[in-house]
């Protein structure tokens, strides 16, 4: 009766994806068609990726509003970022970037876009934390800069921005230097960014909405609460179960992306970037269609953040041990544009601290036209 009523709570359909996982270890195995093993593979990412995110929700609720924050949005792009490292060590650097940029559309356009929608429909306006939502797209934006300034010194340097679909190529070396450098800064601000979120200004990120003060923390995923141990258990079992995943993801791409006539470009950018997120953004979108918009627009533009300042300058410095040489962070022109049109975008829609499902739509909007061009883009 609880796994029932788990399955149904709206959280737990991910979990009906589980026999995908060895489905796909299986096909791996034997050597099956790509197309069918990138496709199982990136269904069997979605069961782990939601095992992750509900242990690190049992353990967010155990320490705190604060410690929680730093818990979900840092766990919450764990499975990007292991897939990434996968990629890596293939070399495989525009479906990194690609997939680095696509998270980002998708959250700003896609997440955000559903919250509103979904959330909006039979109510007149939603409101959320003004203040938390326009610092957290500042933040955004200030790391979209410097995300795009690699771009512009290669262009101004006498370079060429990559093309989608080209194959992996050789910088100068001042910039993978410059790259390097922007990554270093770009953790440093996200260090002064959870300074000012989970300390200094703590208030603004952790709003008390209706929760008694000690009232114990509800689990709407069903079924009783968590034990710390089994949550660190079920954490561990989410990574290696990911690490895998992603290990047979990336191994197929190439193959599955000519088979299916898709470049590796467009599934960098739309398809692994929404399976290595698809979790968490239907809590983002559940949460919305509650009334708790304050929580859906910190999942969407706080996951964002975190990619820009956090996961993108990880893999940076990753390159220089993992792959066949440092990923420069150069991207192409579509995806410099897409990145700071959304960037605007995510800073307006935030700036009045409310939003209708009208709003949800035309985000909604966006994200299409830019899936549409990316498609036509790689072909």
């Amino acid at each position: 009766m609880q796994l029932r009523s788990f399955l149904t709570s709206g959280n737990g359909w991910p979990y009906l994806l589980v026999p995908l996982i060895p489905l796909a270890i299986v096909l791996d195995v034997i050597g099956a068609d790509p197309i069918a093993i990138f496709f199982v593979s990136a269904g069997g990412v979605i069961p782990t990726a939601a095992l992750m995110g509900r242990a690190t929700e049992e353990l967010a609720h155990r320490s705190g509003p604060g410690i929680g924050g730093l818990l979900n949005v840092t766990f919450g792009n764990a499975p990007e970022i292991i897939i990434a490292l996968f990629a890596l060590n293939k070399g495989l650097h525009e479906v990194v970037k690609a997939s680095l940029i696509g998270s980002m559309l998708g959250n700003i356009l896609l997440v955000l876009g559903a919250s509103m929608f979904v959330g909006g429909l039979g109510r007149d306006r939603q409101k959320f934390d003004r203040t938390a939502a326009s610092t957290q797209s500042a933040m955004l934006l200030l790391a979209a800069v410097a995300l795009v300034m690699p771009a512009i010194f290669e262009l101004v340097d006498g370079g060429s921005l990559p093309l989608p679909g080209d194959e992996i190529r050789d910088y100068p070396s001042d910039v993978e230097h410059l790259s390097l450098a922007v990554a270093i800064v770009l953790m440093a601000t996200y260090a002064a960014g959870l300074l000012f979120s989970l300390k200094t200004h703590r208030d603004l990120f952790n709003p008390d909405h209706g929760e008694a003060a000690g009232e114990p923390a509800t689990n709407d995923e069903g079924g009783e609460p968590w034990t710390i141990r089994r949550s660190i258990a079920m954490l561990a079992i989410a990574g290696v179960a990911v690490g895998v995943m992603s290990e047979i993801l990336v191994g197929s791409i190439s193959e599955a992306a000519s088979g299916v006539g898709l470049s590796e470009f467009f599934i960098g950018v739309i398809v692994v970037a929404i399976v290595g997120n698809a979790a968490e953004h239907w809590v983002a979108v559940l949460v919305a269609r509650k009334d708790k918009m304050d929580l859906a627009v910190n999942i969407a533009i706080g996951s964002s953040a975190q990619i820009a300042l956090f996961a993108a300058p990880i893999l940076v410095v990753c390159s220089y041990f993992i792959g066949p040489h440092p990923m420069a962070l150069v991207f192409n022109g579509f995806e410099v544009g897409a990145l700071v049109l959304s960037v605007m975008i995510a800073n307006h829609v935030t700036n009045e601290g409310e939003s209708t499902w009208f709003e949800g739509l035309q985000l909604l909007a966006v994200y299409l036209v830019l899936g549409l061009t990316f498609f036509f883009a790689g072909t």
